[in-house]
């Protein structure tokens, strides 16, 4: 983070990017995020507006531009797999400069691979938010979690690199902390993220008639997910996501069912082809992943 540690671009400023973007600018950093020109146009206008219980509510002036034309500390890359590549036009390659860290906020295992062939071993940063933040309107944020928690890794990345971007991040508001191991971070989340996304959508329910209604469905995805999972060199405690799955607010919905709702492309590859390709790999059995994912894509996602 030498070059420049105050500059952070953000490649997409919806819910969980605009949130970060604002809470970077208001420390103080300039921050530049990309998006189209009518979003561009409107964050130059008129700032990113968060309404947050955990951080209040409040304007943070950021600068917006439709494409990365200058070198800057870190590039966060908040949007989804299914805009991945579009808005990687966003940020040519090479227009990070010497030290910039491109740092993808991603759902899924796969991304890092795909991303350090275009950007460079050692120029990629994974991270793994945990958060509820949606973009209401552009540059309007709703930030609905009372936590904004974020794991860095980057298994070729200099540690003093990541040390320096977390620190950014953490005086700007999200609990931030450096994790040795990529693997374990990313399918950390994973774990947790691919049962509840997955049968949320399957079912069109919330989490809590899923825990209820589709236990026994439940604790085998739980089941196949975590041994998948330590496969891969991440957790495997299928008891703990079971737990934690039964402390949230039985209303809650995973955003892949939330895109279903709403008509938009899904991460249906991303997790639950990611999830089964890895199984594949490690010769692990996944027949209920096999079977969920297989009648979610029947029905066209």
């Amino acid at each position: 983070m030498a070059q420049d540690t105050t500059t952070v671009a953000v490649l997409g400023p919806g819910g969980v990017g605009g949130l970060l973007a604002a809470l970077l600018a208001r420390a103080g950093h300039r921050v530049i995020c990309l998006a189209g020109e009518d979003t561009a146009r409107t964050l130059r206008t008129d700032g990113i507006r968060v309404r947050s219980g955990q951080f209040g509510d409040f304007t943070a002036r950021v600068e917006a531009d439709t494409e990365l034309r200058e070198p800057v500390g870190a590039c966060l890359v908040a949007v989804k797999h299914t805009s991945l590549a579009a808005a990687l036009t966003r940020v040519p390659v090479g227009a990070l400069g010497d030290d910039g860290l491109l740092v993808p906020l991603l759902n899924g295992v796969e991304h890092p691979a795909a991303l350090r062939a275009r950007y460079g071993t050692d120029r990629v940063a994974p991270a793994v938010i945990r958060v509820e933040s949606t973009r209401v309107a552009p540059g309007v944020v709703q930030h609905g979690s009372p936590f904004t928690e974020v794991d860095l890794a980057g298994d070729p990345v200099p540690r003093a690199r990541l040390d320096a971007l977390a620190a950014t991040l953490a005086a700007a508001g999200p609990a931030t902390r450096v994790l040795e191991d990529e693997a374990a971070a990313l399918w950390a989340k994973m774990s947790f993220l691919a049962p509840f996304a997955l049968l949320t959508t399957r079912h069109g329910l919330p989490l809590g008639e899923i825990r209820t209604r589709h236990r026994d469905e439940l604790t085998a995805l739980v089941t196949e997910t975590a041994a998948i999972s330590g496969a891969c060199g991440g957790p495997a405690d299928p008891a703990g996501a079971l737990a934690r799955y039964d402390a949230f607010p039985p209303g809650m919905k995973s955003s892949m069912q939330r895109d279903a709702e709403a008509g938009r492309a899904l991460e249906l590859d991303a997790i639950g082809g990611a999830l089964l390709r890895a199984a594949e790999r490690h010769g692990v059995p996944a027949p209920v992943t096999a079977r969920v994912v297989r009648e979610l894509t029947e029905r066209g996602y």
